[in-house]
């Protein structure tokens, strides 16, 4: 969990087969540093990479059949730096 400049945490939820939910307080960005308006306390990502208002869910992983787990599904490499 990360702390966001006001200082209050937000939680990151990955749903089986679906999106990934954030929740909180929370600044979601571009790669450019440029702020995108969430709208609301609670936001769809979408991971199918499917859905037509990326970076947000739009339900498309339904109607594809996306697949993915909630949890790991094995141990994340040691980085090695």
């Amino acid at each position: 969990m990360d702390r966001n400049p006001d200082g209050a945490a937000a939680s990151l939820t990955a749903c089986a087969d679906g999106p990934l939910l954030l929740r909180g307080s929370f600044e979601l960005l571009t790669q450019d540093g440029e702020v995108i308006d969430p709208g609301r306390r609670t936001v769809a990502l979408c991971r199918c990479g499917a859905s037509a208002i990326k970076p947000f869910c739009d339900g498309t992983h339904k109607s594809i059949g996306f697949q993915a787990p909630s949890a790991p599904t094995s141990d994340r490499p040691l980085d090695s730096g």
